[in-house]
């Protein structure tokens, strides 16, 4: 299971911006955002919002949690 910190530009471990997907974004996720787009492939996530946090799943890499 993957841990996407809350607040870092971007992605925490991939390629890719949590926030809009894109290679070559310099980070335009806002800090209580939860992630939309997988950091390793890109893909479009299904997220849950939580009172606590979130919980993310991509189709291919799995589940991303916060809180």
């Amino acid at each position: 299971m993957d841990t996407v910190e809350d607040g870092a530009p971007g992605s925490a471990t991939g390629s890719h911006c949590t926030s809009c997907g894109s290679v070559s974004c310099i980070g335009c996720r806002r800090t209580l955002d939860p992630p939309r787009f997988c950091p390793n492939c890109g893909r479009r996530l299904t997220v849950t919002v939580t009172p606590g946090g979130y919980r993310a799943r991509c189709r291919d890499h799995g589940e991303l949690t916060a809180g």
